[in-house]
């Protein structure tokens, strides 16, 4: 599918492919997507003026001025809801959050990620990021109201009749192609129930709007085959916890390949943004469990290190392994950008492989917080209102 439209394309489209909803997507602070329907009436005031929402009801904004806040869609996003029937069409646009004034409001996460992007640009530097989520597939009662009772009791790699998610897994795929994102592997994971599905790399911005579309899709093709697709960070306190691996490639302006410099920022960094990473209490329950990290090291060996650094193909791949899917996929991402340019512009070497000196990443949300609330680094790049968010 075309990802590059244009607002004229749009109300071309509407009008040829009978859409009659239009969905505004967004996300709060904790990159939990929200949404506001409109009618096709509508798409043009959205196009010029944008759509409004009460500000005061959104976590991460409750510190603006005035009370609205406005949606203005990014035309280059559009996707058609697969899910929805051929005839009065749904489709989906992500969107700027703006001000009064038509300026993008400081808080909206995914400016957040475009100034990063825009900053390392400014240096010259190129970074590309790919994702492996896990999540768990759960029964649904009577009710229709999740239970802890696992789809299946496959274990990694099994396959069916054991492996009891593998249809459903293929029908994420398909329904995430269809609009327009790029699934690379999926299998099942460790524990009962537990699937995965990796992305191929792309551009900070489309990585993160992936991220966002496919927790979508994934719960709502669960609910459609009557189960629910839990992505905390340990849904069954003594089974392997999901993880959200991001993958990172940076190269610069002379195409030299510069993944190391930005790992190594990553790591002089990762403490202060832990709870961007991993925002929950639950999070920390992870650390140290089955292969989840719990220490600041890295190796060129799958394990349970925080990095894994992969160079033995044509281009150097630094995997980091404590994010959660409770984190902002947006956030995220600027934080590694601004580690990562730290990295590059210093230099930094990597610490000796697997730290000797066992250096810890925070043990609760409590010590995480107190990191962030000291950083210079963090302050100098988030708004107020997104640390306030995350710290208070």
């Amino acid at each position: 599918m075309n990802m590059n439209y244009t607002e004229s394309e749009i109300m071309e489209y509407i009008e040829e492919e009978d859409a009659k909803f239009i969905r505004l997507a967004f996300r709060d602070a904790y990159g939990v997507q929200k949404n506001i329907s409109i009618m096709p009436s509508e798409i043009h005031k959205a196009f010029k003026n944008g759509i409004p929402i009460n500000a005061k009801a959104i976590k991460g904004f409750e510190d603006y001025t005035d009370t609205n806040l406005y949606l203005k869609p990014d035309p280059a996003t559009m996707a058609v809801l697969p899910w929805r029937p051929d005839s009065g069409r749904v489709l989906r646009m992500f969107c700027d959050v703006c001000d009064e004034n038509g300026e993008v409001y400081s808080s909206d996460t995914r400016n957040i990620l475009r100034k990063a992007v825009k900053t390392a640009e400014e240096k010259g530097i190129e970074f590309k990021f790919g994702s492996e989520m896990e999540f768990y597939l759960f029964k649904l009662d009577d009710e229709g109201t999740p239970t802890k009772i696992p789809y299946d009791n496959a274990g990694y790699l099994d396959i069916a009749p054991l492996d009891r998610g593998e249809n459903i897994r293929r029908e994420i795929c398909l329904t995430i192609e269809q609009m327009g994102l790029t699934p690379e592997r999926s299998h099942h994971e460790r524990g009962p129930g537990q699937n995965e599905i990796d992305f191929h790399y792309g551009k900070p911005l489309k990585a993160a709007d992936q991220i966002s579309t496919f927790k979508m899709v994934v719960s709502t093709v669960a609910d459609r085959n009557g189960l629910y697709a839990d992505f905390s960070p340990v849904p069954i306190s003594d089974k392997p916890g999901n993880g959200y691996h991001i993958n990172m490639f940076a190269k610069n302006s002379a195409g030299e390949d510069v993944a190391k410099y930005a790992a190594a920022g990553i790591i002089e960094k990762i403490k202060d943004i832990t709870i961007f990473l991993n925002p929950t209490d639950v999070s920390f329950r992870r650390f140290g469990t089955c292969t989840a990290p719990d220490k600041v090291n890295w190796s060129r060996n799958e394990g349970s290190q925080l990095m894994y650094i992969d160079d033995t193909q044509d281009r150097v791949r630094a995997e980091l392994r404590s994010p959660d899917a409770a984190s902002n996929p947006y956030i995220a991402y600027a934080l590694l950008i601004y580690a990562g340019l730290e990295g590059i512009e210093k230099k930094l070497s990597l610490p000796s492989e697997m730290d000797a000196e066992n250096v810890m990443l925070p043990k609760t949300k409590e010590e995480a917080m107190q990191y962030a609330k000291s950083s210079d680094f963090v302050k100098s790049l988030l708004p107020e209102s997104i640390i306030n968010s995350y710290v208070n």
